[in-house]
């Protein structure tokens, strides 16, 4: 199972074997100064966004390796017991986001993270929304116009 680690200024993923074959990639690395929020997702399967680039995806097995949407890309490496670890990350990171289960306690590997960033959003405990490159204020209005014919 993958682990989160803090190594000198950096935010390292560590993957099992498997999952490194899965994801095809080794160790996640990226600086402490890109973390914006760390949040823990209770449903594993929640923190999955936008489809799969380069990986491995068994339902209810695991899930590793790149996720691209309209935002940019995800990292994750999620087995479905357990919450799991997410990590929003400035737009300067490889990554938008890192979703990780992790063994153990997740509440305290968040907390653990949260205390090394130098640099938290803390303005919210919860994930913001994926953006969606369609969506924009004139385009709600044209869908309740349409609605309304």
């Amino acid at each position: 199972m993958a682990r989160i680690l803090v190594r000198d200024d950096d935010l390292v993923v560590r993957l099992s074997w498997r999952e490194r074959a899965a994801a095809h990639r080794g160790t996640v690395r990226v600086p402490l100064t890109t973390v914006r929020r760390v949040t823990v997702e209770p449903d594993w399967w929640r923190a999955l966004r936008g489809v799969a680039l380069h990986g491995v995806w068994i339902p209810g097995v695991l899930s590793a390796g790149t996720r691209g949407h309209a935002g940019g890309q995800d990292f994750v490496a999620l087995r479905p017991a357990g919450p799991v670890v997410c990590v929003e990350l400035r737009s300067t990171a490889p990554f938008d986001f890192l979703a990780v289960s992790v063994p153990g306690d997740a509440q305290a590997a968040a907390e653990g993270l949260r205390r090394s960033a130098p640099d938290i959003d803390a303005s919210t405990a919860w994930r913001q929304p994926l953006p969606v490159a369609e969506e924009t204020e004139t385009s709600w209005r044209e869908l309740d116009m349409y609605r309304k014919r």
